[in-house]
């Protein structure tokens, strides 16, 4: 079946770096888009970052634009996601997850396999 385990997580002073990393198995790996996600506590898990199969198209929310980079490397079955300036509302649990096909999907219904989740701690 397929597992998508993240790692990365942590605690972080604001203005820090994290680098998330999600390791998949189970299918074709670069057949799929991967998507990054979170979830605040009392809070809806919010589509973060998202990338087609080939890393060619991205997106991104609003609120991590220009200090989020969604990145995969095909050959090692892992999506990154690289968070530089950070700030406290980037506090959350972060999930990744597997696109229904190789297309960006904006909307969490594109997403059929869902990793763990990784605990991310942004200190003021």
């Amino acid at each position: 079946q397929v597992q998508l385990v993240e790692s990365g997580g942590g605690l972080v002073q604001a203005g820090g770096s994290l680098r998330l990393s999600c390791a998949a198995s189970g299918r074709t790996f670069s057949s799929y888009s991967m998507g990054w996600f979170r979830q605040a506590p009392g809070k809806e898990r919010e589509l973060v970052a998202a990338i087609n199969w080939s890393g060619g198209s991205t997106y991104y929310a609003d609120s991590v634009k220009v200090r989020f980079t969604i990145s995969r490397d095909n050959a090692k079955n892992t999506v990154y996601l690289q968070m530089n300036s950070l700030k406290p509302e980037d506090t959350a649990v972060y999930y990744c997850a597997s696109g229904r096909s190789g297309f960006v999907y904006s909307h969490f219904q594109g997403y059929d396999y869902w990793g763990q989740g990784t605990q991310v701690t942004v200190s003021s």
